[in-house]
């Protein structure tokens, strides 16, 4: 929206409207959102365990993409500075209630099925991993959700409330992230829904990367505007980024080996069957990003100290 450092006529003046900021804002994406699911809730037969599990998946693909934009919102008004990064990071908190009304949805159709169709669930559904990850993303979605506001926020320090969202949020991020990274990198005939989401929230926390990048050459004091003939070091970094962004790609043809390494031991294989998302392969790629930024960035930090008088 933003061309040569200028602002289309009227562009701040709508991102400052009422209607779009706020409560305001919520309401505007949650009402929608819960009549979208309530039309399809009377279109299927929720006598059924088959009916219910479709409401499960059918709700939760409305909160996914709110948890990737939640988590994206700071990176991207840092990367790209403009009204609509700042009307988005100002609205975070909004959106994220908006990701946990949907969330209630799914958490309603949850415990139907556990309550009232719990052969099916069982036979079917049930994994002791998956009810882990789940029960841990709610009870960090709960807690999230009280601490949003001044009753519950007044309870925690500055330090706590910033643990407690950033690592929550990570992990309400990782929990839909793994599951379609699995489904691009497992089974041989993912659906487009699998690569739009799981590329979405690729690209969410891969902005967050590059963002915490250029917080540490802004830091350094490093010219952000000068190219500067990277050292060997930086080589690696940028070698190890493109290497990330390959295996973020290919997952489908090193999965297999590299669980089958990362689970080899006989402890590592126990932990798979309880400890979430153990041995974090969807997240390799992005670890590897962010190794690969370090290293980009370290050595112009180096070079951009003062030089010490001898």
């Amino acid at each position: 929206m933003m061309r040569g450092g200028t602002t289309f006529p009227g562009q701040s003046t709508f991102f400052r409207h009422k209607w779009v900021n706020g409560w305001y804002l919520f309401w505007l994406v949650s009402l929608p959102v819960s009549a979208m699911v309530i039309a399809e809730l009377l279109s299927v037969d929720m006598n059924s365990g088959e009916g219910v599990s479709h409401m499960i998946g059918y709700s939760v693909r409305f909160a996914i993409p709110l948890i990737f934009i939640v988590i994206a919102a700071s990176a991207s008004q840092r990367l790209f500075p403009g009204p609509f990064t700042t009307w988005w990071l100002r609205n975070r908190k909004y959106l994220g209630l908006c990701f946990a009304v949907a969330m209630a949805w799914q958490g309603l159709f949850i415990f139907i099925m556990s309550n009232w169709f719990r052969d099916y669930y069982y036979a079917d559904i049930y994994l002791l991993r998956d009810e882990i990850e789940g029960s841990v993303g709610y009870v960090f979605l709960a807690v999230m959700v009280a601490t949003s506001f001044r009753f519950g926020r007044r309870r925690l320090t500055q330090q706590q409330w910033k643990f407690l969202h950033t690592s929550g949020v990570y992990f309400l991020w990782a929990y839909p992230f793994s599951v379609y990274w699995w489904n691009l990198s497992y089974y041989t005939d993912p659906q487009l829904i699998d690569h739009i989401l799981y590329w979405a929230g690729f690209v969410a926390v891969a902005l967050r990367i590059a963002a915490w990048g250029k917080h540490r050459m802004q830091v350094s004091g490093l010219d952000l505007n000068v190219i500067q003939a990277p050292a060997a070091i930086n080589w690696l970094g940028i070698a190890i980024i493109i290497a990330g962004l390959v295996a973020a790609a290919t997952g489908l043809h090193w999965q297999a080996a590299t669980t089958e390494f990362l689970t080899g031991t006989e402890w590592s294989a126990n932990l798979e069957l309880w400890l979430p998302f153990w041995p974090f392969e969807p997240f390799l790629p992005l670890f590897a990003i962010a190794l690969g930024t370090m290293l980009a960035t370290s050595s112009g930090r180096s070079e951009a100290s003062p030089s010490r008088v001898v």
